[in-house]
């Protein structure tokens, strides 16, 4: 999908956004909380409570008019218009949430001290770490409006040049990214960078048997052969965590942007980059993890198509290869490449665990809206876990 995003939610092909409501649905999004006492499950926005909130933050005035944006499978969405003001919501899912997952006031810190760093990030007008307010903290982010590029492009990529520009101009933020200084001053507060690779393997081996109600062995095949052949990093950076092209805004050709070329520099026969897009699982670590993610994800001709390859668009004409993308970071940064299976191994066994939890939750109806994705992964966890074994055996 492609169109108007709204920091990071993909709304329909064009550019008209998302239609806006004032009605409650009943279920979601409820006018007042006494609403709330009567619903199987507490609603994920009430109306009078936000109200009060943007009273006391200064954000528009009278009715709020809402949207619910986005195909993320974690955390929730929202467009609120009210008056002049157009704002996002970003709010966790409903209660009881796993043990350091969904902490929206860390990823609103996040971003705000990447936003001083100028990265482009959308900027943070309000965090509400009150629970009273809708059950779990918030924070409300400024309106963005650009293209999120996923199973459809924009007709100004229609040519095969403007695709490699496309490519290149994301690959030029990672770099930038992992060039952000972390060793000292508030960003190197954000997590411990020694370690971080067995810990990763060592914390997502110890989910599945959280999430999972199945037998699959292949996990923890792989599992021992990451935590056996951990490579020994040589840097360490700001990690995203999630960073593949749907997190990425690029934004109108005649609105404002953020973005730079590899230099530093703004350069306007590039695509802009207006905002990279949820930190949820930002810390301090290896930069090759942002890497090997974003490559195993890409779609390229004769790629599995993992559940996870979720802009299939790369594998048209004049998008580069996941070694292209490789090298021109290489080129940037210095990395070594050379156990970049590794760490593309990493990934997919990662996306399997946590999507094994959102194919837990559903089979135990808690996603009974999801007709798509959660279904498929019946079949698309053990692909996954296939292709990382295939990844990590070569590695």
């Amino acid at each position: 999908m492609t169109g108007t995003d709204v920091a990071g939610a993909p709304a329909a092909t064009g550019h008209a956004g998302p239609t806006l409501t004032t009605d409650p649905d009943g279920r979601e999004v409820v006018a007042a909380a006494a609403e709330a006492s009567v619903l199987s499950s507490p609603p994920l926005l009430v109306l009078e409570a936000v109200e009060r909130f943007f009273d006391e933050a200064g954000i528009g005035e009278g009715p709020i008019a809402w949207a619910r944006v986005g195909e993320g499978q974690s955390n929730v969405t929202f467009l609120l218009r009210r008056g002049d003001a157009e704002v996002v919501l970003r709010r966790g899912p409903r209660p009881p949430l796993p043990r350091s997952a969904h902490d929206m006031l860390r990823e609103a810190r996040v971003q705000r001290l990447l936003g001083d760093e100028g990265f482009p990030v959308p900027g943070i007008l309000a965090v509400c770490d009150d629970e009273q307010v809708l059950g779990v903290p918030f924070y409300v982010m400024e309106f963005l409006r650009g293209d999120v590029i996923t199973d459809g492009l924009p007709r100004r990529f229609d040519a095969p040049a403007s695709r490699l520009a496309l490519a290149e101009a994301a690959v030029d933020a990672l770099a930038r990214l992992h060039s952000i200084d972390v060793s000292a001053g508030p960003l190197a507060e954000l997590g411990r960078p020694d370690g971080y690779l067995e810990r990763q393997v060592a914390r997502f081996r110890g989910l599945w048997g959280q999430v999972s109600r199945r037998d699959l062995p292949g996990v923890e095949r792989v599992a021992e052969r990451l935590a056996a052949t951990v490579p020994v990093s040589r840097r360490a950076s700001v990690v995203h965590g999630d960073f593949r092209l749907g997190n990425l805004m690029f934004a109108d050709a005649a609105g404002p942007a953020s973005g730079t070329g590899p230099g530093g520099t703004s350069d306007p026969e590039r695509p802009r980059l207006a905002a990279v897009l949820d930190w949820e699982m930002a810390t301090l670590g290896d930069p090759l993890a942002d890497l090997g993610y974003f490559t195993a994800t890409w779609s390229e001709p004769g790629s599995p198509g993992t559940t996870m390859e979720l802009s299939p668009v790369t594998r048209l004409a004049g998008f580069p290869t996941r070694r292209g993308l490789a090298e021109r970071y290489a080129a940037q940064t210095g990395a070594d490449l050379s156990e970049l299976r590794w760490y593309e191994a990493l990934a997919l066994w990662k996306s399997a665990v946590f999507s094994e939890a959102i194919y837990t939750r559903w089979r135990a109806g808690e996603r009974p809206d999801d007709t798509g994705f959660a279904p498929g992964l019946e079949r698309g966890v053990p692909q996954l876990l296939e292709v990382a074994e295939e990844l990590v055996a070569g590695a």
